[in-house]
Parts: structure tokens; C-alpha cells; sequence
């Protein structure tokens, strides 16, 4: 399924459109994660297009329980992306309650302190969720991160997907 989204800014001269993104921007693309669960809970999962919820069927990735996860794509040129897609697993759902989707183009802390896109309230077990990256102007970066802030937790995604469009800034 291709998904079409329109980006257009209000200023007070009036709107005007900026650009559109029909294409998930991190798909094809190489994720890496803190640790990986098991060989089949790889951080490429959680971008292979595939939306299958069960964990069993080697389509999500998983970190181990551990201080912190977080799990990284490097989309390899600059964006300016307005919204991320996250489908959550079918069983253990509240594993991603907590967690924060950061957007930028640094690399410390492994990218975990980079701009704050959105925070994860809750999502329901095999639920996808969008979340708007400060819908007027969109969080500029190379890296998306999934990070969970919490000490012994575990992340795992089903799917992520990325919708901006590139911006060389």
C-alpha cells in the first residue's frame, strides 16, 4: 500500500505547499538496534515492509531487556520528515509505552539525543500508529531513532516507516 501525504505550511503570508512524500523513505534502507534479541528478531525486521505482527514469524525486531534500547535507521541523506508509522507486535504491546521517536544527524549517545519527533503514549497490540513530527515544519535529520528511556525494558517493532522528503539544508 502506498501511502501519499501533502506537506503545506500556513506562514502569515498564506499557505503555500512544500513538497510531498509517497514513499516510505526508510524502506530498503540498513537499521541496527542496541542488541538483537535472537537471529531472527534482526533491527532490519522492523523495515522489510513486512507488517506481520506475530514475533514468531522472524518480521519485528527485539532488542534483550536491557538499560535503555533503542533501535536506529540511517535513511543516508537528510530529511525533513513530518510523519513515522510504527506497527506494534501482537502480544506484549506495552513494551513500546515510554519509548521516543528522535530524528537528527548525530550520532552521540547513539542518536538518542537527537530532536524529540514524538513520544509513544501507547499502542495497542498489532496497531499501527502515526505519529507527526511537529506537523507545521517537520524534524530535520539522517537518523530516526526508537529509543526507550527506561532502565530494563525491552523494544520491539513490527514495522517502521518513515514519510518526509529529502533536504539537502
Amino acid at each position: 500500500m502506498m501511502l501519499h501525504y501533502l506537506f503545506v505550511f500556513a506562514s502569515l503570508c498564506g499557505v503555500f505547499h512544500i513538497g510531498n512524500s509517497q514513499e516510505n523513505v526508510a524502506a530498503g534502507i540498513r537499521a541496527t538496534q542496541s542488541t538483537t534479541y535472537k537471529r531472527f528478531a534482526n533491527a532490519n525486521n522492523a523495515i522489510d515492509g513486512n507488517k506481520d505482527t506475530e514475533f514468531r514469524h522472524s518480521s519485528c525486531s527485539s532488542t534483550y531487556r536491557e538499560n535503555q534500547p533503542w533501535w536506529r535507521v540511517d535513511l543516508q541523506r537528510h530529511y525533513r520528515v513530518f510523519v513515522v508509522r510504527i506497527t506494534n507486535r501482537n502480544k506484549r504491546g506495552g513494551r513500546l509505552n515510554g519509548a521516543e521517536i528522535r530524528i537528527g544527524d548525530s550520532l552521540e549517545n547513539n542518536g538518542n539525543s537527537n530532536t524529540l519527533c514524538a513520544k509513544i503514549t501507547s499502542i495497542r497490540c498489532g496497531e499501527t500508529v502515526e505519529f507527526f513530527c511537529q506537523p507545521s515544519q517537520g524534524v530535520h535529520g539522517r537518523y530516526v531513532n526508537i529509543f526507550h528511556p527506561s532502565n530494563r525494558a525491552i523494544l520491539t517493532l513490527c514495522e517502521v516507516e518513515v514519510y518526509g522528503f529529502h533536504d539537502p539544508h
